[in-house]
């Protein structure tokens, strides 16, 4: 059950962290929530360093550094929230880290069903729009054979 429960915070983590700053916020603002928390530590930013493998199979190496921010929050009731996002938007990170809380409470289906699961489809639609544009561009090299090679 807990591995269960890990691998659900992961992909709402992984929602709150790669969706549209203004969808967040906007999403945010119509719960009309305002729960009460401190910081345990306010948001910061910093760098991460990016690794990757040449077609997927090689040896690791360092690409480059990524900016990050990170929150963590603990609610009134004692739950924790954390949030690590790319980039610099601290409001981002902060509600991410509020969102994440709160869905370790008994709010988490309602929050799924309002907020989670309609931030995700935009992600869906996002990744289907970049996947047309990239396909649209998309070149296929064949080698000919001359007859004179033969």
């Amino acid at each position: 059950m807990e591995t269960e429960q890990r691998t659900q915070r992961q992909k709402w983590m992984a929602v709150l962290a790669r969706c549209d700053h203004r969808a967040l916020a906007n999403g945010w603002q119509q719960l009309g929530l305002e729960p009460s928390y401190h910081f345990v530590r306010e948001p910061e930013i910093g760098l991460a360093q990016v690794r990757a493998r040449m077609g997927s199979t090689g040896s690791q190496f360092n690409i480059g550094d990524v900016t990050m921010t990170r929150t963590v929050i603990q609610l009134d009731s004692g739950e924790l929230g954390y949030s690590y996002i790319t980039g610099r938007d601290k409001y981002h990170s902060e509600i991410a880290a509020v969102i994440d809380a709160l869905m370790q409470t008994s709010m988490q289906s309602d929050l799924h069903h309002r907020l989670i699961n309609p931030l995700n489809a935009d992600i869906a639609k996002q990744e289907q729009s970049r996947a047309k544009q990239v396909s649209a561009s998309k070149v296929d090299f064949f080698t000919m054979v001359r007859g004179e090679d033969e």
